[in-house]
Protein backbone atom coordinates (compact mmCIF):
# COMPACT_ATOMS: atom_id res chain seq x y z
CA UNK A 1 0.00 0.00 0.00
CA UNK A 2 0.97 3.53 -0.63
CA UNK A 3 0.57 6.02 2.27
CA UNK A 4 -0.59 9.30 1.56
CA UNK A 5 -0.23 11.66 5.01
CA UNK A 6 -2.18 14.84 4.25
CA UNK A 7 -0.86 16.76 6.78
CA UNK A 8 2.89 16.14 7.05
CA UNK A 9 3.41 17.84 10.78
CA UNK A 10 4.34 16.19 13.93
CA UNK A 11 2.24 12.86 13.93
CA UNK A 12 1.75 12.73 10.16
CA UNK A 13 5.58 13.45 9.17
CA UNK A 14 6.52 10.93 11.81
CA UNK A 15 4.30 8.52 10.81
CA UNK A 16 5.36 9.03 7.22
CA UNK A 17 8.87 8.46 7.94
CA UNK A 18 8.84 5.40 10.25
CA UNK A 19 6.61 4.01 7.36
CA UNK A 20 8.92 5.30 4.80
CA UNK A 21 11.89 4.19 6.66
CA UNK A 22 10.76 0.14 6.69
CA UNK A 23 10.41 0.83 2.92
CA UNK A 24 6.92 1.73 2.29
CA UNK A 25 5.69 4.41 -0.54
CA UNK A 26 4.53 7.38 1.18
CA UNK A 27 3.70 10.56 -0.13
CA UNK A 28 3.44 13.68 2.26
CA UNK A 29 0.91 16.48 1.51
CA UNK A 30 2.03 19.88 3.10
CA UNK A 31 1.51 23.41 2.30
CA UNK A 32 2.72 26.96 2.93
CA UNK A 33 6.41 26.96 4.57
CA UNK A 34 6.50 23.79 5.18
CA UNK A 35 5.85 22.17 1.95
CA UNK A 36 8.51 24.72 1.08
CA UNK A 37 11.11 23.14 3.15
CA UNK A 38 9.91 19.68 2.42
CA UNK A 39 10.42 20.04 -1.51
CA UNK A 40 13.92 21.77 -0.97
CA UNK A 41 15.41 19.92 1.93
CA UNK A 42 13.56 17.27 2.93
CA UNK A 43 12.00 16.35 6.47
CA UNK A 44 13.88 16.30 9.26
CA UNK A 45 13.00 13.95 12.43
CA UNK A 46 14.88 13.91 15.33
CA UNK A 47 13.82 11.02 18.02
CA UNK A 48 16.00 9.24 20.56
CA UNK A 49 17.48 7.48 17.76
CA UNK A 50 19.18 10.81 16.40
CA UNK A 51 18.52 13.15 14.09
CA UNK A 52 18.16 12.18 10.35
CA UNK A 53 16.62 13.74 6.99
CA UNK A 54 13.91 12.15 4.24
CA UNK A 55 13.58 12.99 1.04
CA UNK A 56 10.15 11.92 0.53
CA UNK A 57 7.83 12.97 -2.01
CA UNK A 58 5.71 16.11 -1.17
CA UNK A 59 2.49 18.11 -2.88
CA UNK A 60 0.70 20.75 -2.03
CA UNK A 61 -2.52 19.80 -4.21
CA UNK A 62 -4.53 16.39 -4.72
CA UNK A 63 -4.21 16.97 -8.13
CA UNK A 64 -0.40 16.56 -8.68
CA UNK A 65 -0.46 13.11 -7.94
CA UNK A 66 -2.81 12.45 -10.83
CA UNK A 67 -4.93 8.98 -10.90
CA UNK A 68 -5.01 8.04 -7.56
CA UNK A 69 -3.81 3.88 -6.90
CA UNK A 70 -6.67 1.39 -6.20
CA UNK A 71 -3.92 0.26 -3.06
CA UNK A 72 -3.55 3.84 -1.55
CA UNK A 73 -4.47 4.64 1.66
CA UNK A 74 -5.81 8.15 2.50
CA UNK A 75 -4.37 9.35 6.58
CA UNK A 76 -6.06 12.42 7.48
CA UNK A 77 -3.67 13.89 10.03
CA UNK A 78 -4.88 17.31 10.20
CA UNK A 79 -6.56 19.63 12.84
CA UNK A 80 -10.06 18.64 13.04
CA UNK A 81 -11.34 22.33 11.57
CA UNK A 82 -9.27 21.53 8.76
CA UNK A 83 -10.96 18.33 8.27
CA UNK A 84 -14.10 19.47 5.79
CA UNK A 85 -11.29 21.33 3.21
CA UNK A 86 -9.15 17.90 2.92
CA UNK A 87 -11.87 15.53 2.57
CA UNK A 88 -13.80 17.89 -0.11
CA UNK A 89 -10.98 18.24 -2.10
CA UNK A 90 -10.37 14.25 -2.33
CA UNK A 91 -13.64 12.85 -2.36
CA UNK A 92 -14.15 13.21 -6.25
CA UNK A 93 -10.44 12.49 -7.10
CA UNK A 94 -10.26 9.29 -9.49
CA UNK A 95 -8.90 5.38 -8.80
CA UNK A 96 -7.26 3.58 -11.60
CA UNK A 97 -9.48 1.13 -12.56
CA UNK A 98 -12.75 2.76 -12.57
CA UNK A 99 -14.13 5.23 -8.94
CA UNK A 100 -13.48 7.50 -6.94
CA UNK A 101 -11.55 7.86 -3.57
CA UNK A 102 -14.39 7.96 -1.75
CA UNK A 103 -16.01 4.92 -3.24
CA UNK A 104 -13.04 3.03 -3.17
CA UNK A 105 -10.22 4.26 -1.25
CA UNK A 106 -9.10 3.65 3.02
CA UNK A 107 -9.69 7.07 4.86
CA UNK A 108 -7.88 7.07 8.04
CA UNK A 109 -8.75 9.70 10.51
CA UNK A 110 -6.11 10.12 12.86
CA UNK A 111 -7.05 13.53 14.48
CA UNK A 112 -7.90 14.33 18.22
CA UNK A 113 -11.49 14.27 19.04
CA UNK A 114 -14.68 12.16 17.39
CA UNK A 115 -16.09 14.21 14.49
CA UNK A 116 -13.68 13.98 11.87
CA UNK A 117 -14.84 10.45 11.51
CA UNK A 118 -18.45 11.87 11.31
CA UNK A 119 -17.33 14.64 8.40
CA UNK A 120 -15.36 11.54 6.59
CA UNK A 121 -18.34 9.03 6.76
CA UNK A 122 -20.43 11.54 4.74
CA UNK A 123 -18.71 11.64 2.26
CA UNK A 124 -16.02 8.60 2.14
CA UNK A 125 -17.54 4.80 2.07
CA UNK A 126 -14.40 3.45 4.49
CA UNK A 127 -13.06 5.28 7.20
CA UNK A 128 -11.24 4.37 10.00
CA UNK A 129 -10.93 6.01 12.95
CA UNK A 130 -7.12 5.90 15.17
CA UNK A 131 -6.26 6.77 18.56
CA UNK A 132 -3.50 8.53 18.22
CA UNK A 133 -0.60 8.50 21.47
CA UNK A 134 2.59 10.02 20.03
CA UNK A 135 4.15 12.64 21.63
CA UNK A 136 5.91 14.78 19.21
CA UNK A 137 6.34 18.11 18.06
CA UNK A 138 6.18 20.96 14.51
CA UNK A 139 9.30 22.31 16.00
CA UNK A 140 9.77 24.59 12.57
CA UNK A 141 8.87 24.39 8.54
CA UNK A 142 10.86 20.95 7.41
CA UNK A 143 11.60 19.63 11.11
CA UNK A 144 9.41 17.66 13.55
CA UNK A 145 10.58 15.41 16.77
CA UNK A 146 9.54 12.77 18.70
CA UNK A 147 10.47 11.78 22.22
CA UNK A 148 9.08 8.51 22.52
CA UNK A 149 11.01 5.42 23.44
CA UNK A 150 11.48 2.55 22.52
CA UNK A 151 8.45 2.69 20.27
CA UNK A 152 7.63 6.52 19.11
CA UNK A 153 3.97 6.34 19.47
CA UNK A 154 0.49 3.83 19.93
CA UNK A 155 -2.24 3.84 17.26
CA UNK A 156 -5.20 1.91 18.09
CA UNK A 157 -7.23 1.57 14.63
CA UNK A 158 -10.31 0.03 13.86
CA UNK A 159 -13.49 0.15 11.47
CA UNK A 160 -15.48 3.87 11.92
CA UNK A 161 -18.12 3.37 13.46
CA UNK A 162 -17.23 -0.15 14.72
CA UNK A 163 -15.14 -3.60 13.87
CA UNK A 164 -12.34 -4.90 12.09
CA UNK A 165 -11.95 -5.76 8.82
CA UNK A 166 -8.47 -7.12 6.55
CA UNK A 167 -7.88 -3.40 5.37
CA UNK A 168 -7.23 -2.24 9.40
CA UNK A 169 -5.06 -5.72 10.27
CA UNK A 170 -3.27 -4.88 7.07
CA UNK A 171 -2.47 -1.40 7.98
CA UNK A 172 -1.91 -1.93 10.98
CA UNK A 173 0.68 -4.74 9.99
CA UNK A 174 2.44 -2.28 7.76
CA UNK A 175 2.72 0.30 10.70
CA UNK A 176 4.08 -2.56 13.65
CA UNK A 177 7.06 -3.20 11.11
CA UNK A 178 8.32 0.47 12.25
CA UNK A 179 8.63 1.97 15.90
CA UNK A 180 4.59 2.09 16.25
CA UNK A 181 2.42 0.10 18.27
CA UNK A 182 -0.84 -0.52 16.14
CA UNK A 183 -3.44 -2.55 17.91
CA UNK A 184 -6.69 -3.29 15.67
CA UNK A 185 -9.59 -2.73 18.32
CA UNK A 186 -13.27 -3.07 17.17
CA UNK A 187 -14.36 -0.42 19.16
CA UNK A 188 -12.04 2.55 18.12
CA UNK A 189 -14.20 5.66 19.46
CA UNK A 190 -14.09 3.69 23.36
CA UNK A 191 -10.33 4.56 22.81
CA UNK A 192 -10.85 8.21 21.22
CA UNK A 193 -13.61 8.91 23.89
CA UNK A 194 -11.29 8.27 26.16
CA UNK A 195 -8.65 10.56 25.07
CA UNK A 196 -11.11 12.70 24.44
CA UNK A 197 -11.50 13.26 28.00
CA UNK A 198 -8.07 13.52 28.56
CA UNK A 199 -7.63 16.25 25.84
CA UNK A 200 -9.70 18.63 27.50
CA UNK A 201 -6.59 19.38 29.30
CA UNK A 202 -5.41 20.99 25.54
CA UNK A 203 -6.99 24.43 26.04
CA UNK A 204 -6.28 24.67 29.65
CA UNK A 205 -2.47 24.35 28.47
CA UNK A 206 -2.07 25.86 25.55
CA UNK A 207 -3.42 29.31 27.96
CA UNK A 208 -2.13 29.21 31.30
CA UNK A 209 1.18 26.88 30.76
CA UNK A 210 2.34 23.86 32.01
CA UNK A 211 -0.80 22.14 34.12
CA UNK A 212 1.36 21.28 37.36
CA UNK A 213 -0.19 24.16 40.18
CA UNK A 214 -2.79 23.20 42.63
CA UNK A 215 -4.78 25.68 41.07
CA UNK A 216 -4.35 24.42 37.32
CA UNK A 217 -5.09 20.69 38.38
CA UNK A 218 -8.46 21.39 40.04
CA UNK A 219 -9.28 23.14 36.99
CA UNK A 220 -7.63 20.00 35.03
CA UNK A 221 -10.28 17.89 37.22
CA UNK A 222 -13.41 19.89 36.81
CA UNK A 223 -13.62 19.80 32.81
CA UNK A 224 -12.35 15.89 33.01
CA UNK A 225 -15.46 15.48 35.75
CA UNK A 226 -18.03 17.71 33.18
CA UNK A 227 -16.66 15.66 30.44
CA UNK A 228 -17.63 12.24 32.73
CA UNK A 229 -21.00 13.57 33.02
CA UNK A 230 -22.13 14.52 29.40
CA UNK A 231 -20.68 11.28 28.67
CA UNK A 232 -22.64 9.15 30.92
CA UNK A 233 -25.51 11.30 30.26
CA UNK A 234 -24.82 10.17 26.78
CA UNK A 235 -24.43 6.58 27.05
CA UNK A 236 -21.38 6.97 25.34
CA UNK A 237 -18.44 4.20 27.15
CA UNK A 238 -14.72 5.47 27.28
CA UNK A 239 -11.42 3.71 27.96
CA UNK A 240 -10.74 5.05 31.62
CA UNK A 241 -6.69 5.70 32.73
CA UNK A 242 -6.21 2.82 33.94
CA UNK A 243 -6.60 0.97 30.32
CA UNK A 244 -4.65 3.63 28.54
CA UNK A 245 -1.96 3.37 31.03
CA UNK A 246 -1.65 -0.35 30.63
CA UNK A 247 -1.68 -0.41 26.74
CA UNK A 248 1.44 1.92 26.69
CA UNK A 249 3.05 -0.03 29.47
CA UNK A 250 6.74 1.08 29.63
CA UNK A 251 6.71 0.60 26.00
CA UNK A 252 6.64 4.50 24.89
CA UNK A 253 9.23 6.55 27.69
CA UNK A 254 9.34 10.29 26.69
CA UNK A 255 13.35 11.28 26.05
CA UNK A 256 14.46 15.18 26.46
CA UNK A 257 15.94 15.99 22.83
CA UNK A 258 18.57 18.24 22.13
CA UNK A 259 17.85 20.78 19.91
CA UNK A 260 13.80 19.92 20.05
CA UNK A 261 12.40 21.07 22.80
CA UNK A 262 8.74 20.04 23.91
CA UNK A 263 6.83 23.44 24.91
CA UNK A 264 3.27 21.76 25.19
CA UNK A 265 0.85 19.23 23.42
CA UNK A 266 -1.10 20.07 19.81
CA UNK A 267 -3.17 23.13 21.16
CA UNK A 268 0.05 24.80 22.80
CA UNK A 269 1.73 24.45 19.25
CA UNK A 270 -1.37 26.01 17.54
CA UNK A 271 -0.78 29.03 19.66
CA UNK A 272 3.21 29.07 19.64
CA UNK A 273 2.74 28.83 15.67
CA UNK A 274 0.76 32.01 15.22
CA UNK A 275 -1.47 29.60 13.19
CA UNK A 276 -4.80 31.71 14.27
CA UNK A 277 -6.77 28.71 14.73
CA UNK A 278 -7.14 25.85 17.79
CA UNK A 279 -9.24 22.27 17.83
CA UNK A 280 -10.75 23.90 20.84
CA UNK A 281 -14.03 23.43 19.05
CA UNK A 282 -13.72 19.41 18.86
CA UNK A 283 -11.95 19.05 21.89
CA UNK A 284 -13.29 21.23 25.19
CA UNK A 285 -16.62 21.73 22.52
CA UNK A 286 -17.33 18.38 22.05
CA UNK A 287 -18.11 18.56 25.76
CA UNK A 288 -20.22 21.56 25.40
CA UNK A 289 -21.71 20.26 22.59
CA UNK A 290 -23.11 17.13 24.37
CA UNK A 291 -23.43 19.04 27.55
CA UNK A 292 -26.39 21.39 25.40
CA UNK A 293 -27.46 17.78 23.87
CA UNK A 294 -28.32 16.02 27.35
CA UNK A 295 -28.82 18.95 29.74
CA UNK A 296 -25.66 18.55 31.16
CA UNK A 297 -24.22 21.88 32.42
CA UNK A 298 -20.44 22.12 31.40
CA UNK A 299 -19.23 25.51 32.44
CA UNK A 300 -15.52 24.93 32.60
CA UNK A 301 -15.18 23.74 28.73
CA UNK A 302 -17.50 26.08 27.80
CA UNK A 303 -15.23 28.84 29.28
CA UNK A 304 -12.25 26.82 28.22
CA UNK A 305 -13.47 26.79 24.56
CA UNK A 306 -14.10 30.14 24.19
CA UNK A 307 -10.74 31.67 25.80
CA UNK A 308 -8.85 29.32 23.89
CA UNK A 309 -10.16 30.32 20.28
CA UNK A 310 -10.12 34.02 21.24
CA UNK A 311 -6.17 33.71 21.81
CA UNK A 312 -6.20 31.77 18.81
CA UNK A 313 -7.91 34.45 16.71
CA UNK A 314 -6.10 37.46 18.26
CA UNK A 315 -2.63 35.41 18.08
CA UNK A 316 -1.71 35.30 21.99
CA UNK A 317 1.37 33.96 23.44
CA UNK A 318 0.62 30.55 24.78
CA UNK A 319 0.45 30.21 28.36
CA UNK A 320 0.13 34.12 29.08
CA UNK A 321 -2.89 33.48 30.98
CA UNK A 322 -2.52 33.60 35.03
CA UNK A 323 -4.41 30.54 36.16
CA UNK A 324 -6.42 32.80 38.41
CA UNK A 325 -7.65 34.64 36.04
CA UNK A 326 -8.91 31.64 34.31
CA UNK A 327 -10.66 30.49 37.10
CA UNK A 328 -12.26 33.37 37.72
CA UNK A 329 -13.83 33.48 34.07
CA UNK A 330 -15.04 29.65 34.87
CA UNK A 331 -16.72 30.55 38.02
CA UNK A 332 -18.70 33.73 36.71
CA UNK A 333 -19.81 30.92 33.99
CA UNK A 334 -20.55 28.41 36.63
CA UNK A 335 -24.28 28.47 37.88
CA UNK A 336 -24.94 29.26 41.66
Amino acid sequence: MRYIIIGAGAIGGTVGVRLAEVGHDVVLVARGAHYTALRERGLRVTTPDGTRTHQLPVIQRPEELGELRPDDVLFLAVKTQDSEAALDVRRHRPVAGGGTAAERLPLICAQNGVESERMALRRFRHVYGMCVWLPSTYVEPGAVSAAGTPFTGILHIGRYPTGIDETARNIAADLEETKLLAPVVPDVMRWKYGKLLANVINALEATTGPVTSGASIALLNRAQEEGEAVLKAAGITATDDQEQKEARGDRIRLTPLEGAQRGGGSSWQSLARGTGTIEADYLNGEIALLGRLYGVPTPVNDTLQRVANTFARERRQAGSMPVSKLTALVDEATPR
